[in-house]
């Protein structure tokens, strides 16, 4: 007879439950090794951000500015560096631009990126501006095109 008749079928059953195992297992690690190369790279891409998303308020006694951007650097203990999407918003105004340097101390603000004011009857385009005394004045540098309306 032959010998491929004599083999248990109890044999080759387990044999083929065992492959499955093992390819199934296999699957299964790559698809963890998959999400977790995601969230490494989410986690390289902010390593050079100190705040994500940051929120600060500049406090007079008689309005609030809300400043908001994606990103932010301390350059020392006071100043923050804040990137990308920056905005100043109050009842009366809002500012937009990309790089402003925040000064939490002296409640100041000072860009040298182009600027976009907006309130009520004006528009201000500049290449940068500064905000002082606690955000009652505010002097805009450079080119600067003034829209009443």
């Amino acid at each position: 007879m032959n010998f491929f008749l004599h083999i248990n079928r109890n044999l080759i059953i387990s044999c083929g439950i065992l492959i499955i195992i093992l390819l199934l297992l296999l699957i299964f690690s790559k698809q963890f090794s998959f999400s977790n190369l995601e969230i490494e790279i989410s986690k390289k891409n902010l390593s050079n951000v100190d705040i994500a998303e940051p929120k600060f308020t500049i406090n007079n006694d008689s309005k609030k500015i809300y400043i908001t951007a994606e990103e932010g650097n301390f350059l020392n203990k006071d100043e923050i560096q804040l990137n990308n999407n920056v905005r100043f918003n109050s009842n009366e105004f809002s500012i937009e631009t990309e790089n402003v340097i925040f000064n939490r101390n002296n409640q100041t603000a000072k860009s040298n990126s182009k600027s976009l004011f907006k309130s009520k009857n004006s528009t201000i385009s500049s290449e940068g501006f500064d905000i002082y005394d606690n955000g009652n004045k505010i002097v805009f540098y450079g080119n600067s095109v003034l829209v009443l309306k």
